[in-house]
C-alpha cells in the first residue's frame, strides 16, 4: 500500500473524534509540545501546520474540549485542544 493510502486508512480508522489528522513534512517523530505553547489563545486553523512543524511531531489531532477521543498514546502525535470558538486551549503530546 502506498504512503498516501496508509495515511488515508489511518484517518478513516482513527475515529470520529479526530477531525484533522495531518501528515507532517519529515519530522523527528518525537513530539515536544513546549515548542508550540505560544499558540495558546490563537485560532486553531491558523496555527496547526506551524505548531506541527515546531514540535517535531508527525501527526496532529485537533479536537474541541469535551470531544470523545481514543486513549491510545502516540509519541509522534501533537494534540491541539480548542474551545467552542476554535481557539487553542492546550497543546500536548501523545
Amino acid at each position: 500500500m502506498t504512503r498516501a493510502g496508509l495515511l488515508i486508512a489511518a484517518a478513516v480508522l482513527g475515529g470520529c473524534a479526530q477531525r484533522n489528522v495531518t501528515a507532517a513534512i519529515p519530522a523527528t517523530g518525537e513530539c515536544k509540545a513546549d515548542a508550540a505553547q505560544r499558540f495558546v489563545g490563537q485560532p486553531g486553523d491558523a496555527v496547526q501546520a506551524e505548531a506541527l512543524g515546531l514540535t517535531g511531531a508527525r501527526v496532529v489531532r485537533r479536537f474541541a474540549t469535551g470531544d470523545m477521543l481514543t486513549m491510545d498514546y502516540r509519541a509522534d502525535r501533537l494534540n491541539i485542544e480548542t474551545d467552542a470558538s476554535g481557539r487553542v486551549v492546550r497543546l500536548t503530546c501523545g
